[in-house]
């Protein structure tokens, strides 16, 4: 897969402010010259460069809301020209489709009929078309009452994407940052991920109450504004 990817450096010792850098190119899109590679998720783009070589013509994909899974699906999709489809609005015309080619199954853990996704991972196979499936949490953990499928998807190559360390943490909050036209100053950037939540959910919720603050006053991103921003937060959430 030919791609232009930011590599993030691997974390070295000293303050988390002299570990970052911020030169990184951020456009709203999400193409593979917009992705990040960090020990979080470089195992699921070495399985999508895999492709078509994957174990039984399928690959699962699974990690916390805005890891990245559908990121690296519109990068699988730019190639493959799979059509998208929604577990838990899965329809029998859209699987008997199946046969125009590859496949994104999206929130598989969402299905409400589980009889359609075996029938769609068959009529994949039968086709020698690839399907991706992406979910939040591990095949283990849905709620699968057929064995059957359970069988099959046991014996489907499933890859995790963890929690962001801590320079992808600051890669991802600068990209949502940059996609809202907002411009981070590298303090900021620097004294917000030293105070938050080690996750994807809580980097999207901070950049969505730093959006609201730096509008309704009306002025560029600072320090003193983001720590309104978190005090407020932590007061709304507290432990």
């Amino acid at each position: 897969m030919a791609r232009r990817l930011h590599r993030l450096r691997q974390p070295g010792r000293g303050a988390m402010g002299h570990q970052l850098t911020f030169d990184l190119p951020i456009q709203k899109a999400s193409g593979v010259e917009d992705f990040f590679i960090a020990h979080s998720n470089e195992e699921a783009l070495s399985w999508l460069d895999r492709w078509p070589d994957w174990p039984n013509r399928a690959l699962i994909l699974y990690g916390p809301e805005g890891a990245g899974k559908s990121h690296l699906a519109a990068i699988w999709q730019r190639r493959s020209h799979a059509q998208l489809l929604e577990a838990a609005e899965l329809v029998e015309s859209e699987i008997v489709n199946v046969s125009a080619g590859h496949v994104i199954l999206d929130h598989v853990e969402l299905a409400d009929d589980w009889e359609k996704v075996l029938h769609l991972l068959n009529l994949v196979r039968e086709q020698g078309h690839t399907i991706l499936m992406l979910a939040r949490a591990a095949p283990s953990q849905w709620q699968v009452a057929l064995a059957d499928l359970r069988s099959r998807l046991g014996a489907i190559q499933a890859v995790a994407i963890l929690e962001p360390e801590d320079e992808l943490l600051a890669a991802v909050l600068l990209k949502l940052l940059a996609d809202r036209q907002i411009r981070a100053p590298k303090d900021v950037v620097t004294y917000v991920c030293a105070r938050i939540e080690r996750s994807y959910a809580a980097v999207a919720n901070v950049v969505a109450a730093l959006d609201a603050q730096a509008l309704g006053e009306q002025r560029a991103l600072t320090v003193p504004l983001a720590r309104r921003v978190l005090q407020s937060l932590s007061a709304d959430n507290p432990d």
